[in-house]
């Protein structure tokens, strides 16, 4: 039984008070309303209306069934009102995971400026770097570093951001050279807590790089920050680095040796209801980011 249909039959009786009027106005015939009804106190357990060869009235239950009845219907009239402004307009809220340093060093700036051209939408940022599932913490964007997105969510490619070497000046006076690789084992690492080495590609060869250090974080920032006061040296996405390069803060180190880039990619799930509002932001990221981020050159 399509309880809808039926209940905007009886409905449409009730306030005509005619099994012929509402079928006009329903497009039906007169069989199909009066089935309807049928199927309405049937399902109610309730006698509805009473019918005579001339007139048909609201039962003492009927009278109320159909003050229920019309709520029913305007609130599925305010949901289909609602899903076409959802389909037409950008409007509703999203709920995006990102790494922490994207977040706070590229994401933020990039919603405040979708949610400024669009008000009606609202976004919750979950930044970690950890893996987040899209299903288990309800995540209708995510954004990954990854070099193959998981061939179960629809995926699209943002940029590519070269990481660098780096530390302070101060750091590197106190500190021996650093002119080889195999150096870095006497220097103090920075390390994020997904590492225990770092990569290197030199002459098309891939080098695995032992690292350590007094200091682990999962969050860039923070490793960024003890950096900056050259408690270390550093691997960086160039996203961080590039402005404290260009201001002298950081200086990189080992430039013949070529760290991979990330590629950064925006995945989401398939059957998101979502669909128009997560296309539409990374639409707007991938414009937004239409240039990877490369490492900042000297003048």
């Amino acid at each position: 039984m399509d309880k809808i249909r039926a209940i905007r039959s009886f409905v449409e009786v009730a306030s005509c008070g005619s099994f012929t009027q509402a079928a006009e106005q329903l497009n039906l015939s007169r069989l199909q309303v009066s089935r309807h009804i049928q199927e309405v106190e049937c399902w109610l357990g309730l006698r509805l209306l009473h019918r005579t060869t001339r007139s048909v009235s609201l039962s003492v239950q009927g009278e109320e069934a159909f003050l229920y009845c019309q709520k029913i219907l305007d609130e599925v009239a305010a949901l289909q009102n609602r899903a076409q402004r959802h389909r037409q307009e950008l409007v509703g809220s999203i709920r995006i995971a990102s790494p922490i340093g994207l977040g706070q060093a590229l994401l933020f700036d990039a919603v405040d400026d979708f949610t400024q051209a669009h008000p009606e939408v609202k976004v919750q940022l979950v930044l970690s770097d950890e893996m987040v599932q899209l299903v288990d913490e309800r995540v209708d964007i995510a954004l990954r570093y990854t070099q193959q997105p998981d061939e179960s969510l629809i995926a699209r490619r943002l940029m590519q951001i070269d990481s660098v070497l780096c530390a302070s000046p101060d750091y590197l006076a106190g500190h021996e050279p650093i002119t080889e690789l195999g150096e870095l084992a006497v220097h103090n690492c920075l390390i994020h807590v997904s590492q225990n080495s770092w990569r290197f590609v030199k002459d098309n060869q891939n080098i695995e790089q032992p690292i350590s250090g007094n200091l682990q974080a999962n969050d860039m920032g923070v490793l960024l920050k003890a950096a900056l006061r050259g408690k270390g040296i550093i691997h960086l996405p160039c996203d961080l680095a590039n402005a404290h390069l260009s201001s002298g803060e950081l200086v990189e180190l080992l430039p013949d040796y070529h760290l991979p880039s990330k590629q950064l990619w925006a995945v989401y799930l398939s059957r998101s209801y979502q669909q128009h509002l997560i296309r539409h932001f990374i639409d707007f990221l991938a414009e937004r980011w239409q240039q990877d981020i490369v490492k900042h050159q000297p003048e």
